[in-house]
Order: structure tokens, then sequence, then C-alpha cells
């Protein structure tokens, strides 16, 4: 009992320094992970991060005092994550170096009776090396065969297993008798603890740009909805104030009445030539004669077509 005790009061200790130590904490599943491979990853993550495995209930515990103690409320994010064969990995290096290494180191594993396919499984169509005496195996299973050379050949592809499905019998003696070992295990990270914030490991698989890209969709789709309803937001106000102008515009145009940004609108209008000349005489070179005139005067001309409308677009 006293060396139990110990045990417990240094795993104790190793938790509350990791906590006050490292701010983001990987949460990973260690199914099917044996000793062996969890020491290839403890010395793989040496100098940037430390794993701690330990009982849930009394990790749980030690959360729970250092909440009420200390008053480390951000660490209530971390206590439905403890659930189930999982550990920590403690760290301040770069989140997605970390679960790279993480993730790289997975070994072969053989097909168990039982558990559940982490991947599809799938065999390819060629000579199997058995011999035609074992035809009635493959048989049982719908595979089609053939004897080439006296030996038997799967014709094509076979879906054996598909993801998420429980492995039989009859799977694992297939997989035996090829010598196919076709799934890897490693640690899973499922999730991510960042300074008191949990999200999904998927996310560290996004870059700037995607993230970029799916903020401007919700502003894309906020100022959308902003204007259907008619209700101005910071989203929606640039584009408000784009129609509005382009209805002013429309009014000047009509009337006689002016205001500095309809000037040159109104003097296109009147003298679409004046506007022309200008461009025509600026691309044409020292020898180029009219007819290097006329591909400058159609540019400019569709140039000013697009200020007369007011060169806005709904989402500019």
């Amino acid at each position: 009992m006293g060396e139990r005790r110990a045990r417990k009061e240094k795993f104790v200790v190793k938790l509350r320094d990791a906590v006050a130590t490292y701010k983001n904490v990987l949460i990973v599943g260690v199914d099917n992970v044996g000793s062996n491979q969890m020491q290839k990853v403890r010395v793989a993550l040496r100098g940037s991060a430390i794993v701690l495995m330990g009982k849930n209930t009394l990790i749980r515990k030690i959360f729970r005092d250092m909440i009420d103690q200390e008053g480390l409320t951000k660490l209530e994010a971390l206590l439905p994550a403890v659930v189930g064969n999982m550990g920590f990995v403690f760290t301040n290096a770069n989140l997605g170096d970390v679960r790279k290494t993480i993730l790289n180191n997975k070994v072969p594993a053989a097909a168990k009776s039982g558990s559940i396919a982490p991947s599809d499984v799938f065999i390819p169509p060629g000579p199997t090396g058995l011999d035609p005496g074992q035809t009635n195996f493959f048989q049982a299973l719908n595979i089609s065969t053939k004897i080439v050379k006296g030996a038997i050949e799967i014709v094509s592809e076979v879906h054996l297993i598909k993801k998420g499905d429980k492995v039989t019998l009859s799977h694992v003696a297939m997989l035996d008798k090829m010598n196919v070992k076709p799934f890897f295990y490693g640690f899973k990270v499922t999730d991510v603890y960042e300074d008191g914030v949990m999200y999904s490991a998927d996310i560290l698989d996004m870059d700037q740009s995607a993230i970029l890209n799916k903020f401007m969709g919700g502003v894309r789709q906020m100022a959308a909805i902003s204007l259907a309803i008619g209700y101005p937001t910071i989203a929606s106000v640039s584009h408000s104030l784009n129609f509005g102008f382009k209805k002013i515009l429309a009014l000047a145009l009509e009337s006689n009445f002016d205001f500095a940004e309809s000037q040159k609108f109104k003097d296109y209008l009147k003298n679409p030539s004046a506007f022309a000349a200008p461009a025509a005489a600026a691309g044409a070179p020292a020898a180029g004669g009219a007819k290097a005139a006329e591909p400058a005067k159609k540019k400019k001309s569709t140039t000013e077509e697009s200020d007369v409308g007011g060169g806005f677009s709904m989402f500019d």
C-alpha cells in the first residue's frame, strides 16, 4: 500500500507541474497501443512535449481540486475529455508539429476477431501463393478466384472489411493465410486544449488561408441575410452605401441635381470622345497611326461604361 500511495502522490505532482508549466494539451486516445510503442512516442517527443497517462478518476479529482482550491476554472473544459482509454500530451511547442510527430509513430497490426475496423481493408487482385486445395475457403467468402500455375489467384479487388464493421473469424483467417496486417495502430489525437479553450484536433489541419476563406464565407452570409431582412450590420453597411450611391447617381443623371462624385459621369455622357482621345494618344506608338489608336479607344470606352454603373457589385 505504501508503494502504491507513493506512485499516486508522484503522479499528482507530475500532473500539477505539467498544468503549471504548459499552456497547451493534446488529448490522445491510446486504444491498441502497446508499451513499446508508447515509449517510442515519448522518445520522439522528448524536448518538445511530455506524455502523461493515469487513472481517469484520479485525474478528474486532481483537476477538481485545482479548480476549487486554486481557482483554475479554465480546467473545467478538460473534464469532459477524461473518458475511456486516453492520455495527455502537454506542450508549449507548435501544436501542428507535435501532432504530426505523434501520428507518424504507427505500427502495423494484424486483425483481431471482435474488434472494430479502424479503416477499410481491400484485397488486391493477383496471386495469393495458396494451393488449389483452399479454393473452398475463398468461395465461402464470395471471392472470385482462378487457378494459375498451380496457385490460387484472386480475379478482382475485394472489399473485405468496411471501416467501422466488426472483424469476424473468417476475416482474420483470410488475412492470416495471406500474411496481411491491414491495420496501423498508434496514438489518436482527438481534441486540443489551448489555454482554456477546447476544440477538435482536425482544426490543426487547416492553414491560415483556409481559416480566412471560412471567415469571409461567414461574413458574406451575414451580409446577405442582413440585406435580405433590412437589418444593418457591420458586414452589410458597405453594400448598403453602395446601393444608396447608385440610386443617388441615377437620380442625378436624370435630373439637374449635381454633386462632386456625379460630375465625371455627366461629363462623359455629354462628350464621350473627350475621354477616349487622351487614352488613344497615351496608348499610340510614335509611328502608330489610326490602327494603334483604335484599340485604345475601345478599351477606354469599356472602362468608362463600367464607371457609369458605379463600379460596384453587391459584394464589393
